[in-house]
């Protein structure tokens, strides 16, 4: 570029490009409530609603099924069962066909959907259901993952990683602990619970509008459930109230219920169940059991680990394979093991098939690294932070994961350091221990945890994107991909990737919802690669379209087509200037052509999952949270006094964006691991099934004092859209800080000698039974 190119670039900026802090684009809309949901589009004349029929046992023969008050009742129009599904009954996303849209012959779950009512109203929908008289035979079930025991039945093959020898690395060391942790599930409680609307068209064609992170994947089972052609299924999105890997497998049901209906009947339907129906009968993060066992030396050094991950995954298989996997993947976080092991169990329950949550089993598998952490910590009396640092990835002999991949891009030491030093966790260690000394009741705790955390689908097929760009006449942008917008600001940092290449303000490109019917065989919006994959993809669409406007401009002007340049609102051709929009129209009338669809697969990442061994991950992102807590040992209950985030993005496409997913993935880490409890009776049914019963955060649960801060050093080594690293699950795994800070806090009953063994969540109630087991091994 030419000084004087350069003295032009700087005095025009476009509005909305990347690295610049964009609001998201339907911000004031959910502010106001003027943004449209599928509960708020208008409604056809003619609309039915639907309501879905749900066991009231968790395993069982269905023996009788009396459904003739239900079909009578006011407003009834009609009620399927499994029987009335066309095509195909089943929605499971491995083909294991294990997943019956409507259950048929028997029941596994409490709570399963075994019929659907469809009437003139919602409300008379709800009410007729109550109606249904369905009689069961009931079998022995399995509810609790320690029930189905070591040898319980598996719903898909597990996974080993090794690497050394663990067992015998464990025995030759100097110092050893075994011992077991629960992690707990999570509902995703987004606010717009599951939702469906199908209009059925001509011949065999039908429309849903679903609340799915997975249009593709919707599009297929509806295909399937109907007996037609994928081509006969278009699926539209424009906006979720949240979706956090609970939209990714389990929207399937609900738009395939809708689609049949409204197919059967000519007549547009809608399926929006209540929050009690819709949390007892869809998925959730998987809990674990995690048995763990270490070899240590005295200063700290760990030696080899050995580590097994029972999965609570349901009745189906549905995402708990790759889940597991992920776990996994994850459980030596920022930490070198000279010596691993590591084995999945993912096994059957009788509960709601468990599903994709964001992180996907990684933060479980990080959370069992971070207990190895502590246990080493107070078995040698030292600072956890020093343990950690010590086993920390390091490069050369210390930079090979349990599955074989190089780490190439480790940070974990910068940040740490770095975070260390704002949040002061030096000199607030003594002042906490000075507190603590003299504070009989209330006790304070402090921790610093990192984040290693690998992006990619580990599916590799799932790694890859489309997109479409248009520009019309008068310069104005078209776009649309495979991303679906849940809230986290993906619709408009890929608009600002299509800004940046064409160098016209953000409000020149008209962001669209995502359908089928233009971009197909998309991926789910998940694993953090939202806009890693679509960002690429809508790039490579516009810079196609850029090579033939330059192709055109170097002909139109008579210069070479290296002096063709994109300024801020226009282009330079040698030394003539016109703007954008003009250009476009004299490209029109010369029968350019202006538009593109893009596409975009992750490169070098590979994976055998048979030998455990491969690159199933393109990079790593880091992080890391400092945690004060405060505890009252009489009751169990605490609060988080200050909490300090360094996180690296990589060159951030929108850092306002990026700030709010790294605070809100650390509040919802957090709730997952404090005050989130799913609680399953003895016959199997949900107990916390609603937000009477189930507490996620408040605003008045959040750090009193929450610092949040990007690495602006940081960059991505590998060549994604603008050097920017994923950002939607890395987050989340922050929230082990408060967890950690808890177990040091209980753990200064005793003078820190004793590892607490804090499970999670860890509520009041654990808090507080820890404390008592602290107080009875000091003697206190």
């Amino acid at each position: 570029m030419t000084k004087h190119e350069a003295l032009d670039l700087a005095k025009a900026k476009i509005v909305g490009g990347v690295a610049t802090d964009q609001k998201h684009d339907s911000a004031h809309k959910h502010v106001t409530g003027e943004a449209i949901y599928i509960d708020d589009m208008p409604e056809p004349a003619g609309t039915l609603h639907a309501c879905l029929g749900l066991s009231e046992v968790a395993h069982g023969k269905i023996t009788g099924m009396d459904l003739s008050r239900v079909r009578a009742a006011s407003g009834v129009v009609a009620v399927l069962t499994a029987e009335d599904v066309p095509g195909v009954n089943d929605i499971s996303p491995t083909g294991l066909h294990d997943e019956p849209i409507l259950a048929s012959g028997k029941v596994q779950f409490f709570g399963q959907p075994v019929f659907a009512v469809i009437a003139e109203t919602r409300e008379a929908a709800r009410r007729a259901c109550r109606l249904a008289r369905v009689t069961y035979a009931e079998e022995p079930a399995v509810i609790d993952i320690a029930d189905a025991g070591p040898s319980g039945t598996l719903v898909t093959a597990p996974l080993t990683l090794s690497r050394g020898e663990a067992v015998k690395a464990i025995a030759a060391a100097p110092r050893r602990i075994k011992g077991q942790m629960r992690v707990g599930g999570q509902d995703h409680f987004y606010l717009e619970g599951q939702i469906a609307f199908a209009l059925p068209g001509e011949d065999r064609d039908v429309t849903v509008y679903s609340s799915t992170q997975h249009p593709s994947e919707v599009q297929h089972m509806v295909a399937h459930a109907l007996g037609v052609a994928s081509h006969a299924v278009t699926v539209e999105v424009r906006r979720m109230g949240g979706g956090f890997g609970g939209k990714e497998t389990q929207s399937n049901q609900f738009a395939a219920i809708a689609a049949i209906a409204a197919k059967r009947l000519n007549r547009p339907v809608k399926l929006r169940p209540d929050r009690d129906d819709d949390m007892t009968a869809t998925g959730k993060r998987h809990d674990f059991l995690i048995d763990y066992e270490v070899g240590f030396d005295d200063d700290g050094a760990i030696l080899g680990v050995d580590f097994t991950y029972a999965a609570r995954c349901g009745f189906s298989a549905d995402l708990s394979g790759p889940v597991t996997d992920r776990a996994l993947f994850h459980c030596d976080n920022a930490y070198f093991y000279p010596h691993v092991r590591a084995v999945s169990a993912p096994l059957y329950t009788n509960t709601v098939s468990n599903t994709a949550f964001r992180g996907f089993g990684g933060p479980q598998g990080m959370v069992g690294a971070e207990r190895i952490i502590d246990e080493v910590a107070f078995a040698l009396g030292r600072d956890p932070l020093d343990i950690r640092k010590k086993n920390f990835y390091g490069t050369d002999t210390r930079n090979l994961t349990p599955y074989h991949q190089t780490v190439e891009d480790n940070v974990v030491e910068r940040v740490v350091s770095e975070l260390e030093a704002s949040a002061a966790y030096a000199e607030r260690r003594r002042a906490i221990d000075a507190f603590n000394a003299n504070s009989p009741i209330v006790k304070r705790g402090l921790a610093l945890t990192p984040v290693k955390f690998g992006i990619s689908f580990t599916a590799t097929h799932f790694n890859q994107a489309g997109a479409l760009v248009h520009v019309y006449t008068d310069g104005s942008v078209h776009l649309n991909h495979g991303g679906t917008e849940m809230g986290q600001g993906l619709y408009v940092k890929v608009a600002q990737v299509v800004a940046e290449e064409f160098q016209i303000d953000i409000d020149q490109v008209k962001i669209t919802a995502t359908t089928t019917g233009k971009v197909p065989n998309t991926s789910a919006t998940a694993a953090s690669s939202g806009s890693d994959l679509n960002g690429m993809a809508a790039q490579n669409a516009t810079r196609q379209i850029k090579a033939r406007l330059v192709d055109f401009a170097a002909g139109h002007f008579e210069v070479p087509k290296d002096q063709i340049l994109f300024l801020p609102g226009r282009v330079r051709a040698g030394n003539q200037e016109i703007p954008f929009a003009e250009l476009i129209g004299k490209a029109y009338m010369a029968r350019v052509q202006l538009s593109a669809a893009g596409f975009y697969k992750t490169p070098k990442i590979h994976w055998d999952r048979d030998k455990g061994r491969g690159r199933p991950f393109y990079y790593f992102a880091y992080g890391a949270s400092c945690a004060e807590v405060s505890v009252d040992t009489l009751t169990g209950e605490y609060m988080v006094e200050r909490v300090d985030i360094l996180h690296e993005t990589g060159r951030s496409l929108n850092r306002a964006i990026d700030i709010g997913q790294i605070e809100g993935g650390f509040v919802q880490g957090m709730g997952w691991l404090t005050t989130e409890e799913l609680v399953w009776d003895g016959k199997g049914r949900l107990a916390t099934h609603a937000p009477s019963t189930y507490k996620i955060p408040l605003a008045s649960d959040r750090p009193k004092i929450f610092n949040v801060t990007l690495a602006d050093w940081a960059e991505n080594a590998e060549p994604t859209v603008n050097r920017s690293k994923a950002v939607g699950e890395p987050p989340l795994m922050l929230g082990m800080s408060v967890l950690h800070a808890l177990s040091d806090a209980v753990a200064s009953v005793a003078g820190h000698r004793v590892c607490p063994r804090l499970d999670a969540p860890a509520t009041p109630e654990r808090v507080l039974m820890a404390v008592e087991r602290m107080r009875a091994g000091a003697g206190a």
